[in-house]
């Protein structure tokens, strides 16, 4: 069983986008080729600017939920410490 990670992207507009894979480069790819989620198609280049290994799918959810609530200073500041 592969381990699911949390993970942030950098879109080219400054946005920034949360999200969970237990296949990080791969769904990387997916973002980049329009095949990601439908918010991040059409505002690359992207960038992973976090990521972090959480355990379980639903330690994942809860975790994505949770960054998901901070504020965008927070979500920087996150970044920031783990890049």
């Amino acid at each position: 069983m592969q381990p699911w990670f949390l993970y942030m992207l950098r879109c080219a507009d400054g946005t920034l986008y949360v999200g969970i894979s237990n296949r990080i480069e791969a769904r990387l790819a997916a973002h980049r080729a329009g095949k990601g989620a439908r918010y991040t198609r059409g505002r690359g280049p992207l960038k992973l600017v976090y990521s972090e290994p959480v355990g379980t799918r639903a330690e994942a959810l809860r975790r994505e939920y949770a960054v998901k609530q901070l504020k965008r200073t927070e979500k920087l500041r996150l970044a920031r410490r783990r890049a």
